[in-house]
Order: structure tokens, then sequence, then C-alpha cells
């Protein structure tokens, strides 16, 4: 099995603990791993055969809209789910980095998650 990754894709969402934190949607960077077999992608060269990555990425920048989230973790399970619903990949990776710790480059959540 093959991976298309979507690497540090901006968004912004509403997420954190405090209301306060929540009150205005803040700038986070998401790295998907999508499980693809692209093998027939790569004979037919037709985006029929392969996981369409910029359908997702669309879909993702909009994924946040009237919503929030109190944890990083909650977030990344739910952009989980909705991918493995949604585009039916065998599997998903989903990273989620926050800037909210100056003394930090980020702080990471990282989920991965298999189709049933």
């Amino acid at each position: 099995m093959a991976q298309i990754s979507i690497v540090d894709l901006e968004v912004f969402y509403r997420v954190g603990v405090p209301a306060a934190e929540r009150a205005q949607p803040q700038r986070l960077l998401l790295t998907i791993g999508l499980e693809s077999d692209f093998s027939a992608a790569a004979k037919t060269d037709s985006l029929a055969d392969t996981m369409d990555y910029f359908a997702v990425t669309q879909r993702l920048l909009k994924f946040g809209e009237g919503r929030e989230w109190r944890l990083v973790e909650k977030l990344a399970a739910d952009i989980a789910d909705f991918i493995l619903a949604e585009f039916k990949p065998p599997a998903v990776t989903v990273e989620v980095k926050k800037f909210t710790i100056p003394q930090a480059r980020c702080v990471a959540v990282t989920l991965s998650k298999r189709r049933n």
C-alpha cells in the first residue's frame, strides 16, 4: 500500500479549552496521510484511479466552519472519521499542530485510523 500526504495544510479552526481561546479561529497546520493503492493511476494517469487530494484539502479548509473543539485530540479524531467516511481510504493518519505554547514551536497530536 502507498500513501498520499498533504503536509502542513494551513487551516483556521476554533479550538481550545478556555472559551477565550475558542473565541476566534486560530491557525493550525494539518498533515494528512491517506493510505492508497494508486498503482492503477500510475498506469492510467487518471484522477479517477486515485485519491483526489485537492478535494480533500478543499473540504478540510471548510471543515471548521461553524464548529469548535476543546481538545485537539477530538479534532484529530473528527477529521479522521470525516475523511474515512467521505473519501474512503483504507486508512488515514491525521496530525494537528497548534501554536499556543510560546516556549515550543508547536504542540502536535497524531492519530491513525482504519476504515471498518
